[in-house]
């Protein structure tokens, strides 16, 4: 399994960043070898990518999305995938888009690209252009503002006792992004 995770900071509002994520088919407008993308419902799409000379069509569902903090995807047939794209507010014009790409290469070319840090270069460079696009547009070209939870887990950890504080409330713990498990939309296991 190979895992990609690259960070932008992008000019626009965290509402625009993440309303032109959910317009899933204008990604070919700024992902490099994205051929096309039909949104086949509310929640899943259908999508044609050609990298490296190799054409490859599957179809995805959303596992959770939430407006304004994040989008977690995962394959469900072709290529073994799954990612999830969190939205940090910095100022109000200004957003921290983080991806998360977990993908299982297939062929020697795609594994030796693995290994030679192409896939992290080729989001960055997706990256690069959202951020082009999304600010020269300032504004985005459309919205899908819906919750999707993800889905609940089978066996669940049990959770860890709580720091307790003099007054006797229990401390949160911390929201860790790099701890996201893309598939899920939740806590890596095993971390």
């Amino acid at each position: 399994m190979t895992t990609v995770e690259e960070s932008i900071d992008v000019a626009v509002p965290v509402s625009a960043a993440y309303n032109q994520w959910t317009q899933f088919e204008s990604f070919p407008q700024f992902m490099g070898g994205v051929e096309s993308i039909t949104q086949t419902s509310e929640t899943s799409s259908h999508w044609v990518t050609k990298i490296g000379g190799v054409e490859r069509e599957f179809d995805t569902e959303i596992t959770e999305q939430h407006p304004d903090e994040r989008v977690a995807w995962k394959s469900t047939d072709g290529t073994s995938h799954a990612g999830v794209v969190t939205f940090h507010r910095l100022g109000d014009a200004e957003t921290r888009v983080s991806v998360q790409l977990d993908w299982d290469p297939e062929t020697f070319i795609e594994k030796v690209g693995s290994v030679v840090g192409a896939d992290d270069r080729q989001i960055k460079s997706d990256l690069k252009r959202f951020k082009e696009f999304i600010e020269g547009r300032g504004a985005p070209t459309g919205a899908w503002r819906g919750n999707v939870d993800a889905p609940p887990t089978a066996d669940p950890a049990p959770a860890a006792p709580a720091a307790t504080s003099t007054s006797g409330l229990a401390a949160a713990p911390e929201a860790d992004p790099a701890m996201d498990d893309p598939e899920s939309g939740g806590p890596r296991a095993g971390l």
